[in-house]
């Protein structure tokens, strides 16, 4: 049998988060290894196994993967949420890099000071509200399916239901104007491994307190 992802990050969600989302999804066991302090994450670089220095790193399949991107597509290309050939693929990355654009944002949100969230939750609302969503809405009613590429779940509609969820703790009426967004979320949320996620208990994380954002600068000198 083989043997469990392993996932090397701090207890938050950051840019591990995606990752737990995709596993999550497709049904995939994985076991977490918590950086708790620099001296840890330390070890880990002294130990060769970060190539770039730096978490966060999953150990799936005899490899030490690092590089949020390339683990998000190697786990999308062995579980078939990748499309069905090379222009699906295109049009899948296309809408994940969208995704990852107000992500972006939203992930360094929780770790500004009082007066930078203000201006930083006033952009992140109004990329969403006047940039993303509209784009994303648009997709779905051009072609009346079920998900964003060939009628069929792939990374790019996890993603993105990810970010609905994510921003929606900032603005829990962000997408009153996006129907179709919101058939995606309920859709994607029904789906029996993403249901079993988004229960308590599950390995989803929750939104970052202040808890999380000192572990975050004791660990990496943010």
């Amino acid at each position: 049998m083989a043997a469990k992802p392993m996932l090397h990050y701090y207890d938050a969600r950051g840019r591990m988060e995606s990752i737990r989302w995709l596993l999550a999804t497709v049904g995939v066991e994985f076991e977490e290894k918590f950086v708790k302090t620099r001296a840890e994450l330390d070890k880990l670089r002294d130990a060769g196994i970060l190539m770039f220095g730096q978490v966060p790193m999953v150990e799936i399949d005899g490899m030490k993967l690092v590089q949020s991107k390339a683990i998000l597509n190697y786990i999308a290309n062995k579980y078939n949420l990748y499309g069905k050939d090379i222009k699906e693929k295109a049009l899948i990355d296309m809408y994940s890099e969208g995704v990852a654009d107000l992500d972006k944002m939203v992930l360094h949100h929780p770790y500004l000071s009082p007066e930078e969230k203000e201006v930083s939750l006033a952009q992140i609302k109004d990329k969403a509200r006047n940039r993303y969503f509209p784009a994303f809405e648009k997709v779905l009613k051009s072609h009346g399916q079920d998900y964003l590429v060939g009628n069929n779940l792939s990374k790019a509609d996890v993603l993105l239901v990810e970010l609905i969820y994510h921003v929606e703790e900032l603005d829990s009426r962000i997408t009153a104007s996006f129907p179709l967004l919101q058939a995606l979320r309920t859709r994607i949320s029904n789906l029996p491994n993403v249901k079993k996620f988004l229960h308590p208990g599950s390995q989803r994380k929750p939104p970052v307190d202040e808890k999380c954002v000192q572990a975050a600068k004791e660990i990496f000198g943010k």
